[in-house]
């Protein structure tokens, strides 16, 4: 395998930006009158672990994604161990899943000693290639993960055919796209489990970790609340093998709060990203970088917007010498990162995947973002493509 070269993709050192790729404070400002009453009653009541708070959110996020069920737990990342325990996955067994996305998905598989099989992405649209999954299913398979990536939904109707064909779960990680739909259905309630992350910058970010996992399945609903408690339903009895994995009162207060925005938030990404493809038409560049694609039935939520250019790295650069802040996700996929070698992997096994990590560059989509700071971006993009 080719150990990544770290410092191959560095830039110059980067001048400060001309506003926030995420503006967290400037939101926060919006709301928080809201906040500081939702977490002094939390302090009065000195209620920290799970309880009221965390049981109405739990309420409220279900119905959000369609749901009989959501758990509460600490971070997206738990979310989706805790899921995968609740399914009993272990040693010996396969979940396929793609190597285009935060470290959080796989690693959870590798720290419960199954193994993650990674296949292609689609190259449109990032997510996992349902044919490339069918492809990879053998008889130590037990599960599918798909992720949700950027707030855009996978393509679920493939994939919860294979798995009904296969009689495997689906581990949707919709931890970048709370409130985006498919075919008219929420994602997190299309597969057996549905994995949120409240990850700050997130499109419902708390202020700390946090995650949640949505269900339609009673029993897997209660094996999950005991898998957050160590096991235990009563104090001192332990039923089965769990961890600590609470979401924690304060949090869920908070979350409560910015749940009331969600709506008007998600409709001000999809309105930026909508003036962000005018603007790039506008400025002849819709055949220069490809856009976010959209399929039909899909509903985006934008929590990255993501353009694609063979020229990403020098485009990257000349924007941070403007002032205009980027991000990449991601700079290298993982089936080639240094802690998942022992898979076996080696560079041009997931070859659309590969390129996809050399081309991105996530744009400034945030709800606080204002016209004129995307005029600027696109003119700035713009004025790298007439050198």
């Amino acid at each position: 395998m080719t150990v990544p070269n770290l410092a191959a993709k560095a830039t110059a050192p980067p001048a400060k930006p001309a506003f926030p790729f995420l503006d967290l404070k400037a939101e926060f400002e919006t709301i928080r009158e809201e906040v500081l009453a939702a977490v002094t009653k939390v302090f009065t009541n000195q209620q920290f672990i799970l309880g009221p708070e965390v049981a109405a959110l739990e309420n409220e996020i279900a119905r959000l994604a369609g749901c009989e069920f959501a758990i509460g737990c600490a971070s997206g990342t738990d979310a989706l161990l805790l899921a995968l325990m609740a399914l009993e996955i272990g040693p010996g067994d396969e979940v396929i899943t793609t190597p285009f996305s935060f470290v959080a998905t796989i690693g959870p598989i590798v720290r419960l000693g199954a193994k993650p099989v990674l296949v292609d992405i689609n190259p449109d649209d990032f997510n996992l290639d349902p044919r490339a999954s069918g492809k990879a299913i053998t008889d130590k398979t037990r599960a599918i993960l798909p992720v949700h990536l950027f707030g855009l939904a996978a393509d679920m109707d493939a994939i919860t055919e294979l798995a009904r064909v296969h009689s495997l779960g689906v581990i949707e990680d919709a931890a970048q796209a709370i409130g985006a739909r498919y075919q008219g259905k929420a994602v997190g309630s299309l597969g057996t489990t549905g994995c949120f992350s409240f990850f700050p910058s997130k499109n419902l970010g708390g202020a700390g970790d946090g995650g949640i996992v949505t269900t339609h399945n009673r029993e897997l609903a209660d094996r999950l609340k005991l898998l957050r408690v160590h096991g235990s339903r009563k104090r001192y009895e332990y039923e089965l093998l769990g961890t600590n994995s609470r979401l924690d009162a304060l949090q869920a207060a908070v979350l409560r709060v910015k749940l009331n925005h969600l709506d008007k938030w998600t409709r001000l990404r999809q309105d930026h990203a909508a003036r962000y493809r005018l603007l790039v038409q506008q400025a002849g560049l819709d055949r220069t970088i490809h856009l976010p694609f959209v399929p039909s039935g899909r509903e985006h939520v934008y929590n990255q917007f993501v353009i694609r250019t063979p020229q990403r790295d020098e485009l990257r650069a000349f924007l941070t010498e403007h002032g205009i802040p980027t991000e990449v996700y991601y700079p290298y996929p993982l089936h080639l990162q240094p802690a998942f070698s022992f898979l076996g992997y080696k560079r041009g096994d997931l070859p659309r995947a590969e390129k996809a990590c050399e081309e991105v560059l996530a744009l400034p989509v945030s709800p606080m973002l204002t016209e004129e700071q995307q005029q600027q971006v696109v003119e700035t993009i713009a004025a790298f493509f007439r050198q």
